[in-house]
């Protein structure tokens, strides 16, 4: 199976980053745990596709049919669809229908379907339109700051604004970060001292269960297609 992927950062404070795929075979890869929810375009035989995808909270398996070229947004943590709970898209997603090879159907209207270079144009115009909408008090606290309201209130505006804890989000970061720094070649000792792991069956147990690898997978390139850019979250 190969797949090969591109994922660049964005600089628009609603997108987390920006991917696109190729599929050369028949198979099926490994899904890994995230924090955000996107937006995917894909096309197969002269088909088009679009849905909108949720966090994960742990890894799995999913098909990618041969010849599939994919397209996909992810979203800033904190911002959300106005039609959309985001605790109804966590381990889920919703394929969108109407979808032509150019354009798309979301919150009502019919959307241009965006290119990787083009990605941001469409979240402007999300935005501008009110489809797109985000709690600053979540931005706020992903920036390390403290709003001046109860710890519970800041959980449950959390958990409302992206279907997870505050808890969940960072365990999920950190486990993708280990899986980069492995496959760069960081040892397991440091990886588990310069991420804060108990120590490395802490590290195994979290890998097994938001990456689906192992440590020494991840250090020499084996056990199959993964959905995880890993060269994109060690330059990050």
């Amino acid at each position: 199976m190969a797949l090969r992927f591109e994922t660049r950062a964005s600089d628009s404070p609603w997108v987390d980053a920006v991917w696109s795929c190729t599929s050369e075979h028949v198979a099926e890869m490994t899904s890994v745990a995230a924090v955000s929810w996107g937006l995917v375009f894909w096309e197969r035989e002269g088909r088009a596709h679009a849905a909108i995808s949720g966090p994960e909270t742990k890894t799995g398996t999913a098909p990618v049919p041969e010849g599939s070229t994919f397209v996909g947004i992810e979203f800033a943590v904190g911002t959300s669809l106005r039609a959309v709970p985001p605790p109804t898209l966590v381990d889920g997603g919703v394929e969108l229908p109407d979808t032509m090879r150019r354009t798309f159907v979301l919150d009502g209207v019919r959307w241009e379907s965006p290119a990787p270079d083009d990605a941001e144009a469409l979240v402007d115009r999300l935005v501008r339109a009110g489809a797109l909408v985000r709690d600053p008090l979540v931005t706020e606290v992903r920036r390390g700051r403290r709003p001046e309201v109860s710890g519970r209130t800041v959980e449950r505006r959390f958990r409302a604004a992206t279907g997870l804890t505050q808890g969940a989000v960072r365990q999920i970061e950190r486990a993708r970060r280990a899986s980069a720094l492995l496959a760069s070649g960081v040892s397991v000792a440091d990886v588990v001292s310069g991420l804060e792991y108990f120590d490395e069956p802490h590290l195994a147990r979290a890998l097994r269960r938001y990456v689906g690898r192992t440590a020494r997978q991840l250090r020499e390139g084996t056990g199959g297609a993964i959905a995880l850019d890993l060269d994109q979250l060690t330059t990050s």
